[in-house]
């Protein structure tokens, strides 16, 4: 017997998330072995008239292929996606891989023509922009190591993020979302953090389950030169399966003009993929009040409850600063008072202490309402 809590995931992706219509185009991609919600999904896609299309990958696979990888192949490789992606309507990733590092010793030079090749054209400039699409993570033992939990108790924390009303959690991101259309100056402080930057005209959109399960962050970005000052993240991240620590940017004008890690050299290399990588295309501001602490997941991490990213790369063309980059990555600082506190303020008034929201207009967004 399928587990209600999956059934009731699936009718949520299907029909709230991406809302299938009769007669489109879903492509569910499973990254891993989880057959339950893939089943459940592909179901709910048929009873809502929808046509599915499945395509199942596995990362120790798709590390061999990207280790002898050419220039050639991944141009074709995404020529041959991009038809199929241009012919759908909607989007579902479900992501359940084993081991979070199984593209860790790719060579650099090949995840690099990966993300500017492949995954640009065919994820940032077609599934992003011209589908309705959602990605997720399931629950599986890797998971669980990685929130250093049991795995049926990270099943348990899973569900409350994932089956969350967010149709409530969106009623309550409006008056966030339209106080950062009226913000001109953010600054953002806290240890080893004294950032200065405008959002002045760049708009923000709320995030409340229609993209990523979980979710719950409204997002805006820095107008591109304006970002002066240095943050310190706190939350430790993976990209391309490598694990960074402690990273720090300094920025003058817009630019990171020094960035430092445990690993200094890899992560300058990144920065250096192209012109827009040392720019910041995102800024957010995360309240799932059911995530509280990291992961090394960013689809969990970058919405944790007291929380903000800084993101440098590729800007959203919703909330478009202008920058380009192969690359999007959300770097997480938490603001509770167990990873130190800090401040955020809107064109001097502060808006969020310790990583509580202190004006009444946001108090909806504050982890004892949205549960």
């Amino acid at each position: 017997m399928r587990d209600p809590r999956i059934q009731k995931l699936a009718e949520n992706l299907v029909g709230y998330s991406v809302d299938v219509q009769p007669g489109e185009n879903v492509l569910v991609e499973m990254i891993g072995d989880e057959r339950d919600l893939l089943k459940a999904v592909v179901e709910e896609i048929g009873k809502k008239g929808g046509n599915a299309f499945v395509e199942l990958t596995d990362k120790a696979v798709q590390r061999s292929q990207l280790k002898y990888a050419t220039e050639e192949g991944i141009k074709a490789w995404a020529e041959y996606d991009l038809v199929r992606m241009k012919m759908m309507d909607c989007y579902i990733g479900i992501r359940a891989g084993s081991n979070v590092n199984d593209l860790s010793d790719v060579p650099e030079d090949k995840m690099k023509m990966y993300n500017s090749l492949y995954s640009h054209p065919v994820h940032s400039e077609q599934r992003v922009k011209r589908t309705k699409w959602v990605v997720l993570r399931y629950p599986n033992p890797s998971m669980a190591q990685l929130a250093n939990v049991s795995t049926e108790a990270f099943e348990d924390f899973y569900f409350d993020v994932c089956n969350l009303d967010y149709a409530k959690m969106d009623r309550a991101q409006d008056a966030l979302a339209d106080l950062m259309k009226r913000t001109d100056k953010v600054r953002i402080a806290g240890p080893g953090t004294d950032l200065n930057f405008s959002i002045k005209g760049i708009g923000a959109e709320k995030c409340s389950g229609q993209k990523n399960i979980p979710d719950g962050e409204v997002y805006s970005a820095p107008v591109r030169d304006s970002v002066n000052g240095t943050i310190s993240y706190n939350a430790a991240t993976l990209y391309n399966g490598v694990t960074f620590e402690n990273i720090k940017f300094t920025f003058e004008n817009g630019k990171i003009v020094e960035a430092t890690s445990n690993d200094t050299k890899r992560l300058n290399d990144i920065l250096n993929s192209d012109e827009g990588a040392r720019h910041i295309g995102e800024f957010a501001i995360g309240f799932n009040p059911y995530i509280l602490h990291p992961m090394k997941d960013i689809l969990f991490d970058e919405k944790i409850a007291g929380s903000l990213h800084f993101t440098p790369g590729q800007a959203y063309e919703e909330t478009d600063n202008g920058n380009r980059s192969s690359i999007h990555w959300d770097l997480v600082l938490i603001q509770r008072p167990e990873y130190g506190g800090g401040e955020i303020y809107f064109d001097d008034v502060l808006i969020r202490k310790d990583g509580i929201f202190v004006i009444p207009e946001l108090e909806d967004l504050n982890p004892e309402n949205l549960k």
